[in-house]
């Protein structure tokens, strides 16, 4: 935060970016990306980062997909993804389907597992 506040103080005071990327010894990218966040948002806050989850094609299925496995817990993966094309008409990918089965806490393993036997 301290080299952010003084790269923008630099720049405020009238110097160029150039100036002040190289006086603090940053990219010039990084005293541009800081003057326009202080004058967006009028802080130097680091945004945040990431998209925040939950606004996936398959968000709006999570409550169906949870009601489906607990009607059939059998069901494969592809075969889940296939009630979807047919059901939803959205096409989906075994893997987003895979990620919403474990954000839901539903696993892969159909049966405990099971105690090895001991080495001789």
């Amino acid at each position: 935060m301290a080299l952010r506040e003084r790269v923008v103080a630099f720049v405020e005071e009238g110097h160029s970016h150039r100036a002040a990327a190289a006086r603090f010894r940053v990219s010039v990218k990084f005293v541009n990306d800081m003057v326009i966040l202080k004058r967006e948002t009028g802080e130097l806050e680091p945004r945040r980062q990431g998209n925040g989850g939950g606004h996936g094609k398959l968000a709006r299925l999570r409550d169906w997909i949870a009601v489906r496995m607990t009607a059939k817990p059998d069901l494969t993966l592809d075969d889940l993804v296939l009630e979807i094309a047919e059901e939803h008409q959205m096409t989906v990918h075994r893997v987003s389907v895979w990620r919403t089965l474990r954000s839901l806490g539903l696993t892969h393993k159909k049966r405990p597992a099971s105690r090895r036997t001991k080495a001789a």
